[in-house]
């Protein structure tokens, strides 16, 4: 049987050597939002001054700025799935909230082996997508943030 790498979320990312959300920004306003409306054809601005209806798809930027992080002790709730730490039912893992240079801020998990102590803000992350979880037909992929290294400085990897 042929495995696959198929988005867990389908419609809110690209993937590839360079990753991309996607999301909806109103042809007449020009306001951007994340996640993409699920049906384009039934969607309007969620901007209140605009009273525009037509909404087309946009990429947003792969780089942003670190706006807020923090890490997630408890398990969330399902849907969640837990990564299997060695000998531990949960595994606390870091979030983080980037700003991106359309104005919108995008929380997500940052990369497998980043946490807290890798980000500060008004630092620089960029997307990647990784394996969230896998199945019997392949991996199921998300976006994550990773924290940008700049050359001359140190990283903990």
């Amino acid at each position: 049987m042929t495995q696959t790498q198929t988005p867990a979320v389908d419609g809110w990312f690209t993937t590839g050597d360079e990753p991309r959300l996607l999301a909806s920004r109103c042809t007449t306003c020009g306001d951007v939002v994340f996640p993409p409306a699920p049906d384009a054809a039934a969607a309007f601005c969620r901007n209140p001054r605009c009273d525009g209806d037509t909404i087309e798809s946009a990429e947003l930027s792969r780089r942003g700025t670190v706006w807020s992080y923090t890490d997630a002790q408890y398990q969330p709730p399902a849907p969640y799935i837990a990564p299997q730490a060695e000998g531990a039912a949960y595994a606390p893992f870091a979030l983080a909230a980037v700003e991106l240079a359309e104005g919108i801020v995008v929380l997500g998990q940052v990369a497998l082996g980043y946490g807290v102590g890798d980000l500060r803000v008004g630092a620089e992350a960029e997307l990647v997508v990784e394996t969230l979880y896998a199945d019997e037909t392949g991996d199921r992929t998300i976006w994550r943030w990773k924290p940008v290294v700049e050359m001359g400085e140190e990283a903990d990897q």
